[in-house]
């Protein structure tokens, strides 16, 4: 791992580490996964506490648990009537860098799909490089658990010294039935075992999801499909348990919408886009859960996984 970029404060005490953006802008299209239409964003460098903020027709939408819109089949936000669909692999890529400030303008009102996984985004944004900023980083610790629960699906964010995510699926399926996986999420984890795992879906879903208005721009080039017995990607899977890894992954996108990274332990079972949106929503409502750790020092970064590193 990098030397990570750190100061001492004035009192001569422990290092605060910077927060950081990107260093020059970069430009990302390709087709929405669900709208099926041409699709582009420009990220751009973001001054320190700005946070990641969307731009589409004019409006600015912060990435925020109350400007989220819509959870079926992926993230979306909206404010002043203006919404952005599909928001969680970018998000992701983002935050499982330790960027914590960009502006994204939007065009066609969904984010590319890509690959269907993450990796596209971390590639552009390790390739234009991270910048580090004047400012300390702040950090959500978790300091008593928090629940929601939906019948047999639950996602709690439990106190811990690291930050941490262990998720559990099952389908009733063959091929996707009972995964689990556990892990401490740093920067070089996250790109290595996460950012790359696909989206995927049911082949038997496909048509009610396009009478739905969904998944019109979805193929084996952007997700995994299967049927009742076989995947039809012909090249296969990049894990044996690429499903729980993506929704792992989807995780760390909806979980940054907490406005800063987390010190903690999500234990997720069976959980998706709308619980994982309910969690966050849940925990900032409860103030007694969290304490912010102000500008972050080098200790409690690293013991979070989450260490600022020299920009790449």
């Amino acid at each position: 791992m990098d030397k990570p970029v750190t100061r001492d404060d004035e009192a001569g005490r422990k290092p605060v580490l910077f927060q950081k953006t990107i260093k020059n802008e970069v430009t990302i299209e390709g087709i929405g996964l669900h709208t099926g239409r041409d699709a582009k964003v420009v990220i751009s460098p973001a001054p320190a506490d700005t946070g990641v903020v969307f731009i589409a027709d004019g409006i600015r939408i912060k990435a925020s648990c109350e400007n989220v819109s819509d959870t079926a089949y992926a993230t979306s936000i909206e404010d002043d009537g203006v919404s952005i669909r599909t928001i969680e692999h970018l998000l992701a890529a983002l935050a499982g860098l330790s960027v914590d400030n960009a502006y994204i303008e939007v065009t066609g009102g969904e984010i590319p799909i890509m690959d269907g996984s993450a990796a596209p985004f971390v590639s552009a944004l390790k390739e234009t490089g991270l910048a580090t900023l004047g400012v300390g980083r702040r950090f959500l610790k978790i300091v008593k658990p928090v629940t929601v629960q939906d019948g047999d699906k639950s996602a709690t964010l439990l106190p811990a010294s690291e930050s941490r995510i262990t998720y559990r699926i099952d389908f009733n399926h063959p091929l996707i039935s009972d995964q689990s996986l556990s892990m401490a999420l740093d920067a070089q984890g996250f790109e290595a075992e996460l950012s790359s795992a696909r989206t995927f879906g049911f082949l038997r879903d496909v048509e009610m999801l396009q009478k739905a208005g969904l998944a019109k721009g979805g193929s084996l080039n952007n997700a995994v499909v299967v049927d009742d017995t076989r995947i039809l990607n012909e090249e296969g899977l990049r894990f044996k348990d690429e499903f729980v890894r993506h929704k792992m992954m989807d995780a760390v996108g909806d979980l940054s919408l907490l406005g800063m990274p987390f010190i903690g332990h999500l234990v997720a079972d069976k959980s998706g886009h709308r619980l994982n949106h309910r969690l966050v929503c849940e925990v900032l409502s409860q103030r007694d859960a969290w304490i912010v750790v102000e500008g972050g020092t080098a200790q409690e970064a690293a013991s979070a996984g989450l260490v600022l590193t020299e920009a790449v």
